[in-house]
Parts: structure tokens; C-alpha cells; sequence
């Protein structure tokens, strides 16, 4: 079962997260993710140790088409973003897609 958590982004955006204890991590600075993020999204979706990944919310306008797909289809690991657009809806929905029930409905 997959434990682990998984950090891509510049190093400003990872160093938080390593200084956590987070052991996986890619680090893209901003000038090279037109053409590195893909890569290194790409490999932490393929390692069998990473359950969560942790992206910037920006960072994903920088991907392909093909590898955003894959990351916004992806159950384990599932992404999670953080900043920018990512609002508590998108977070909620993340969650609901994860594990496969909506733990915030709303009382009708």
C-alpha cells in the first residue's frame, strides 16, 4: 500500500514540505516547466511508494493535455493541489474522487 507523500514544484514550493519530512520530491524551477514538469509528474504518478502528490495549483496549467488527464484521473496517487485556484470546492472534490464518498454533504 502506498504510504508515502510526493512534492513537485519549484524549490520555494518543496522546501516547506522536505523540511516536514517528506522524502519525495521534484523540484522544477519556474524557468523549466514548460518543459520538465511533465517528467516529473510523469514519474511520481509511476512510483508504487507515493499515494498523495502535491502540486501548486498554477502548476498545472504548465502540463500537457495528456498528463493532465492522467493526474485528474488518478486514484492512487490522487493529486492534491494547494494555492492559487484551488478553493475549498476543489479540495472537496479531490477528497470526494480519493476515496469515493462526500464527507462534507450538506444536511437538505
Amino acid at each position: 500500500m502506498s504510504q508515502e507523500i510526493g512534492v513537485i514544484g519549484s524549490p520555494e514550493f518543496t522546501t516547506g514540505f522536505r523540511l516536514a519530512g517528506v522524502r519525495r520530491f521534484a523540484n522544477v524551477p519556474d524557468d523549466e516547466k514548460p518543459e520538465r514538469l511533465d517528467d516529473a509528474v510523469e514519474e511520481m504518478l509511476a512510483d508504487d511508494g507515493v499515494g498523495i502528490v502535491v502540486m501548486h495549483d498554477d502548476d498545472l496549467d504548465h502540463l500537457s493535455r495528456t498528463v493532465r488527464q492522467n493526474v485528474e484521473t488518478s486514484v492512487e496517487p490522487v493529486l492534491v493541489t494547494l494555492g492559487g485556484g484551488a478553493a475549498a470546492g476543489g479540495l472537496r472534490e479531490q477528497i470526494k474522487r480519493a476515496i469515493g464518498i462526500d464527507l462534507m454533504e450538506e444536511d437538505e
